[in-house]
C-alpha cells in the first residue's frame, strides 16, 4: 500500500481529498492543514507520493515541496487555486511533477498519482545503482544500504555522498563539493565540508573509512 501526504488548508477539501483516497484501499493517508505540520511529517515519514496545496498558513507548498524533495525524490502533485504561469513554472522549477488548478476532480487527481506511482515503479526497476565496497547508493530513491543494511544519511550528508560516489576514485577539492552540494551561491567557509564528511563517515560505519582525505586536496572515495 503506497503512503501518500495531502496538504490542504481547507479543511473541507481535505477531508473530502482524504476519504477518496482512503476509499480506493490503495493508498494510506496522512493530513495536514498548514505547511509546518506538513514539514514535521516528512521529517518523520517517507512518503511514496504528495499533493500539495501551495497557498497554506506557515510554511508555502513551496518550502513543503523543496523539504520534501531534500529527502525524497517521490512524485509530487501541486492542486493550487493559482493558475497563472509563472507560478506553475515555479511549480515545476521546485521540483514538483505535475500540477493540477482548482476546481478540479478527485478521479482525474486519483489517476494522475496512480500514473505516477506506476511511472515510478518501472524507474526504480531499471535504477542505476552506485557501489564502493560494502557502500550501495540508489540515486532515484535516494537510499543507502551498507552491508545490506539501509542507513539514514542527513540531505548534506547523502549529497557530499552522491558527488564521491560519481567521481569514485577522483580527488575533488572543497571548493567542488561545495558549489556541488551546497550551491554556488554559498558564502561559508569551505570548512563546513570538513564537518560533514566526519559526519556522514560516522552514519557508514567502518564503511566510512572509504572516504580517503587527500592532504592539500580535498576528499575522494575508493
Amino acid at each position: 500500500m503506497a503512503r501518500i501526504l495531502i496538504v490542504e488548508d481547507s479543511e473541507e477539501l481535505l477531508t473530502l481529498v482524504a476519504d477518496f483516497f482512503r476509499s480506493k484501499g490503495s493508498f494510506e493517508v496522512d493530513a495536514a492543514a498548514d505547511g509546518n505540520s506538513a514539514i514535521e511529517l516528512i521529517g518523520n515519514k517517507d512518503y511514496d507520493i504528495a499533493v500539495l496545496d501551495i497557498m497554506l498558513p506557515g510554511a508555502n507548498g513551496f518550502e513543503v515541496c523543496k523539504a520534501l524533495r531534500g529527502k525524497s525524490r517521490c512524485p509530487i502533485v501541486f492542486v493550487t487555486a493559482l493558475g497563472n504561469e509563472s507560478n506553475i513554472l515555479k511549480g515545476y522549477e521546485t521540483g514538483a511533477d505535475d500540477y493540477m488548478v482548482k476546481p478540479f476532480s478527485l478521479k482525474v487527481l486519483y489517476a494522475k498519482c496512480l500514473a505516477l506511482l506506476n511511472r515510478t515503479d518501472a524507474d526504480l526497476q531499471n535504477e542505476p545503482v552506485l557501489e564502493c565496497g560494502d557502500i550501495r547508493l540508489y540515486p532515484l530513491r535516494m537510499e543507502v544500504e551498507v552491508s545490506g543494511q539501509k542507513v539514514t544519511l542527513a540531505p548534506k550528508e547523502y549529497f557530499l555522498l552522491k558527488v564521491l560516489m560519481e567521481n569514485r576514485g577522483i580527488v575533488l577539492g572543497r571548493d567542488r563539493l561545495l558549489d556541488q552540494v551546497w550551491g554556488m551561491g554559498f558564502d561559508g567557509s569551505d570548512r563546513v565540508v570538513d564537518t560533514h564528511i566526519k559526519k556522514l563517515r560516522k552514519s557508514l560505519g567502518d564503511s566510512g573509512k572509504a572516504i580517503r582525505t587527500v592532504i592539500g586536496g580535498g576528499y575522494k572515495i575508493c
